[in-house]
């Protein structure tokens, strides 16, 4: 039995076809939103474990107020099953019944209702976020939600076909530990990202690998990193999903990683960008995959000036013995002219001189389409998020109009046969 977050079983909640076909039959079907089918995924292959549904009331409130779920396990985000006081009473929805969640008109997995409750959103996003303005973008998600939540536990009746090219890259939590038993792999460090990778975030990787190896024997390779790539909505501006999971798998198809030590994968989730608690809660997701260790940079899943550099390390250090997984911080990795290579803020003292990579620059360099020099972009990566913006992009590795009209959708359910 595999144990993840919580020292809790992952159990994979997924009803065969053939007795699926026979418990979907009559039931009242509700049409759901790509945010909810994410958020399926993740509660029936274990991705969430201890989850097995979506959260009653004393959960919410209990992580709300506690960062922790009722029975007391650590927990930092309410997941959440919203509906309108309208569709259920027209629905006919109450406590005890069984429903057929549907996505894009095709069955996909059965909920259990046991509770239909309200929440005050206000006191949801203070708690969460750190902040009521809606301009955060986890509070104009959660102020978007409908006026009702319903619990329940959720059993998967029908797979998620996943549409190239992230095929590869689905890892469930019981089939990645096999991937790292096969690897020889005694310790696997994870990487968050919603990015195409420059040398800053290779070496991010790099130094974590060094820290996680730490006072293990060189004979063999015992170390891995896994890039754990978030898909889930797409902001204009973003980089592309296709562009994000491919350049990442570079790094190793390029020989500046190996098979022996890196490994590039998807998990399913629409980002609250809330900073400290956020992760905490990608501390529970990559305990489920079987990860060991996790690293955690500057401003960990923030966004804007809402939380401190360092805010994400403080909050895991209160909760650190209480995790299944080892924390690696980490400094900005920079490019410092005087030593003429990347380094770490931590490392070198030439801080009138550094280059830092920030975001407009480097987003300038693409738009512009000229190659970078190697200490900024990898050349093969950057060709590959160039032919990525041509192929799936409509012209550009960002997220635009006609990508979020047009693009092919990651998964897709598939009828029942």
């Amino acid at each position: 039995m595999e144990l993840g977050h919580g020292r809790k079983p992952i159990v994979e909640r997924i009803m065969e076809p053939a007795e699926a076909k026979e418990k979907i039959k009559n039931l009242v079907q509700i049409p759901i939103r790509s945010q909810i089918a994410n958020e399926v995924i993740g509660i029936s292959y274990g991705f969430f474990s201890p989850l097995q549904g979506f959260m009653g009331k004393a959960d919410v409130d209990s992580v709300c107020k506690k960062m922790r779920l009722a029975d007391g396990t650590v927990w930092s985000i309410p997941i959440l099953f919203d509906l309108t006081a309208e569709e259920i009473a027209k629905l006919g929805l109450k406590p005890g019944m069984s429903v057929l969640l549907t996505f894009n008109g095709n069955p996909m997995a059965i909920m259990e209702i046991s509770e239909i409750f309200d929440y005050d959103k206000k006191e949801m996003c203070k708690a969460v976020y750190g902040t009521d303005e809606a301009k955060h973008p986890g509070c104009a998600r959660t102020y978007a939600y409908a006026d009702k939540f319903l619990a329940g536990n959720i059993t998967l009746v029908n797979r998620p076909k996943i549409n190239a090219p992230y095929d590869p890259y689905f890892i469930p939590p019981l089939e990645m530990r096999k991937r790292f038993a096969e690897r020889g792999w005694k310790r696997v460090v994870a990487h968050q990202t919603r990015n195409v990778p420059h040398t800053g975030h290779e070496w991010l990787m790099k130094g974590a690998w060094f820290q996680t190896y730490a006072e293990l024997p060189i004979d063999k390779p015992y170390v891995g990193v896994l890039v754990n790539a978030i898909i889930g909505a797409k902001r204009k501006g973003d980089y592309i999903d296709e562009a994000i999971i491919l350049t990442q798998d570079e790094l190793r198809k390029s020989g500046y990683f190996g098979d022996h030590n890196h490994l590039t994968s998807l998990t399913f989730w629409d980002m609250r960008y809330a900073g400290p608690r956020e992760a905490v809660f990608h501390a529970a997701l990559r305990t489920n995959l079987g990860l060991t260790h996790h690293m955690y940079g500057r401003d960990h899943a923030g966004v804007g000036t809402y939380y401190g550099a360092y805010d994400a390390h403080n909050l895991l250090a209160t909760v650190k013995d209480e995790l299944d997984i080892v924390p690696v911080y980490s400094m900005n990795w920079l490019f410092c002219p005087h030593c003429g290579e990347i380094t770490s803020e931590g490392l070198c003292n030439h801080k009138s001189e550094w280059q830092k990579f920030s975001g407009t620059v480097v987003r300038s360099i693409v738009v512009d389409g000229v190659k970078p020099p190697r200490l900024i972009y990898r050349p093969e990566v950057f060709d590959v998020m160039m032919e990525c913006g041509e192929k799936y992009g409509f012209g550009s590795p960002f997220v635009t109009d006609d990508y979020l009209e047009k693009r092919i959708p990651v998964f897709e359910i598939p009828p029942m046969k």
